[in-house]
């Protein structure tokens, strides 16, 4: 990207220009990578919230106007109109596929979604109450030792492993919803099958029987997988990405993605949303009573899946998942009362100063919960199934990262703050 324009810094009385990198879009860059040979100085920036670490042509993000693009698509356009393989294929290779293609696509992940004996009897090795996202991680990791052709960078390679990603995650989620349950591994089928209908057989079909996904079911999960496909530079792909970097292998990498999305803070917020409405109505309170609570800051009383670190006002994909919910809870009879609730804490929170003032708006985890529970899917397997619509974004970030010329091994620094050298005291002499 070229450098246009620049800023003036001065240090100790002597000036020094910084490059300005354009965006397309969006926030422009103020390079600072020789400030610390040119200063001796370096940068502090926790949670690097004001920091880009790469230059990006995946995702852009305005969070003050809520909009979210997929190279360059809004995402309620493509929530509305495309499939998950297409986006996936949107997001990994940069354009959309055309219907020959993306049959071809659909195709070629529907032969590899069989996975290895080894990978089955690795699920089977955990106990059954194991939070799934751990056996993922250790999943996801392990397809390198049974798939080593698949491991390198060349073109062959990370296109096989594109594939295999895409495929036999679904697959070992699946198997982890059944085992679960207590439920037999059942196999995929050979091809000419949709993605998303083939996961949900692999999920909820009984053993050795036929099943027809429910359209309304189908057509959530789709929409769902759709909206988490990717999210520009988050706490998981910024995981991915610096991982990668290291020139670990694509399994690794998002291996480490899906430890990183684990966190509460991260993928794990729909279950805390759920069991926040939970928590309401164990308790007897109304919901005035639970928002006065949260606004005094009682002990107990904290507001899930509202705000968000980089949307200042409604998460797009949260108005999309507010009008599925509505139709699944509809149609699939879900927890009524639960979404009751729901909307009216969105209600009064949209209303509220003490909200508006704080740019607290529903995100897209605050009904995502309440959408897998109506569709069967224990608490337990919310995250795992954001980790599966999150995978065509870590493959993106992780190939873009890898033909990016400016792409080094990643070293954030630090400002120390410990002891100053200390001379080192013999044990018999210590207090």
């Amino acid at each position: 990207m070229a450098h246009v324009g620049d800023v003036r810094l001065t240090v100790d009385g002597k000036t020094r220009e910084l490059p300005i990198e354009r965006a397309t879009v969006g926030n422009d860059g103020l390079s600072i990578a020789t400030l610390l040979r040119d200063t001796g100085l370096v940068t502090i920036d926790p949670g690097f919230v004001n920091t880009a670490s790469c230059s990006s042509a995946i995702t852009y993000i305005d969070g003050d106007d809520g909009i979210l693009r997929y190279r360059g698509y809004p995402i309620d356009q493509l929530a509305g109109q495309s499939t998950f393989l297409e986006v996936a294929h949107l997001l990994i290779h940069g354009s959309l596929p055309s219907a020959d293609l993306l049959n071809a696509i659909e195709n070629r992940v529907a032969r590899h979604m069989q996975v290895h004996d080894g990978i089955k009897a690795f699920l089977e090795a955990f106990p059954r109450d194991a939070h799934p996202m751990a056996v993922l991680s250790g999943a996801i990791s392990a397809l390198a030792a049974f798939y080593p052709d698949s491991t390198g960078r060349g073109e062959y390679e990370v296109e096989l492993a594109t594939v295999l990603l895409l495929a036999k995650t679904a697959t070992v989620i699946a198997y982890l919803q059944r085992r679960s349950v207590g439920g037999d591994f059942i196999d995929p089928k050979k091809g000419g099958t949709d993605y998303v209908e083939e996961f949900l057989r692999l999920t909820f079909a009984p053993s050795d029987a036929p099943y027809e996904a429910n359209p309304i079911i189908r057509r959530a999960m789709d929409l769902l997988l759709i909206l988490h496909a990717d999210h520009e530079q988050n706490c998981s792909t910024s995981t991915v990405r610096i991982v990668g970097s290291s020139h670990a292998n694509i399994y690794a990498s998002i291996s480490a993605g899906v430890g990183a999305l684990s966190g509460p803070l991260h993928g794990g917020a729909n279950e805390a949303a759920l069991r926040m409405f939970d928590e309401i109505k164990e308790s007897g309170d109304s919901i005035e009573q639970f928002v006065a609570k949260v606004k005094d800051r009682s002990e107990g009383a904290r507001l899930m899946g509202f705000g968000h670190r980089v949307y200042k006002s409604y998460d797009p994909r949260g108005a999309v998942v507010k009008g599925l919910a509505d139709e699944v809870l509809v149609a699939l009879g879900g927890n009524a009362e639960l979404f009751d609730m729901a909307k009216r804490l969105e209600e009064i929170a949209l209303s509220d100063d003490y909200f508006i003032e704080r740019k607290l708006y529903p995100n897209v985890d605050f009904y995502t919960g309440l959408i897998y529970k109506a569709m069967g899917f224990p608490t337990g397997m919310f995250t795992p199934l954001f980790a599966l619509g999150r995978v065509p974004g870590w493959i993106a970030h992780w190939r873009e990262m890898v033909r990016d010329p400016q792409t080094k091994i990643g070293r954030p620094r630090q400002v120390y703050i410990g002891e100053s050298e200390r001379a080192y005291v013999p044990m018999e002499e210590r207090p």
